[in-house]
């Protein structure tokens, strides 16, 4: 197991650095212009993975961002793991060749099981992050899906032992209502899944607004912390959430 790491996350539209608010396009707050410039900064402060979410081809997948990522990952001293609206094997295969040290899947790993894994087999599952992002209700975390506008029927559990078949090692596990909200995580779910399943690696997202909602996280199992508005919006820095996370 690796050990716990900050993880800052970046969502691109365009080009720009963006924040949806609960995943509505209509509420976005732009932030900046020069992604290579923002993860320069939070390498510099220590980052040693970076999260990368192409919104653009999320919406319209024949908009990709993909030759703009590769300068992104080219210009950028770090790995970056990359989403945003995975649908077909070329989007992975462009992704890797641009240098994506793993691609986040979501929606297309819950609609078509079956060739996701079989992207996993070719290309080795240490390449895969899913993103699972849940609604609880009635206690059950159901899996939400294209861009949460759907809830599905399956749960978490069912899908992580689905794909622990192909050797699922990454797991991007998002409460939905907890989401850019800026009001801590959902720190039971992760304690719960982390010891459900201790071969997969966590990486917590959403809700994240304070270095105490870091300190929260520890002791989870979580091996990752995806902060993104947060340090946008200038709450801390990420040298202060990784001072936070080893020292607190």
């Amino acid at each position: 197991m690796t050990k716990s790491i900050i993880i800052p996350a970046l969502d691109l539209i365009n080009g720009q650095v963006v924040r949806l608010h609960q995943g509505d396009y209509a509420k976005q707050t732009t932030y900046s212009d020069n992604p290579i410039e923002q993860f320069a900064e939070y390498v510099q402060q220590g980052a040693e993975q970076l999260h990368l979410v192409d919104l653009t081809g999320a919406k319209d997948p024949k908009a990709r961002q993909t030759t703009l990522i590769g300068k992104i990952i080219a210009a950028t001293d770090c790995p970056v793991q990359v989403g945003g609206g995975i649908r077909t094997e070329q989007d992975v295969a462009d992704l890797l060749a641009v240098g994506a040290n793993r691609v986040v899947v979501g929606s297309t790993a819950i609609k078509q099981p079956e060739m996701v894994k079989g992207w996993m087999q070719k290309y080795g599952a240490e390449k895969f992050v899913l993103a699972l992002d849940i609604n609880i209700v009635a206690g059950k975390k159901l899996i939400a899906i294209h861009g949460w506008q759907e809830t599905s029927e399956l749960t978490l559990e069912q899908v992580i032992e689905d794909f622990a078949q192909v050797g699922l090692q990454h797991v991007l596990c998002t409460d939905i209502s907890k989401d850019g909200t800026l009001s801590g995580s959902n720190v039971a779910l992760y304690q719960e899944i982390c010891a459900k399943y201790p071969q997969i690696q966590f990486q917590s997202s959403g809700g994240i607004g304070s270095l105490a909602d870091i300190a929260a996280l520890k002791g989870t199992g979580v091996a990752g912390v995806i902060v993104g508005r947060a340090l946008l919006e200038g709450k801390f820095t990420v040298a202060e959430a990784i001072e936070c996370w080893q020292n607190g």
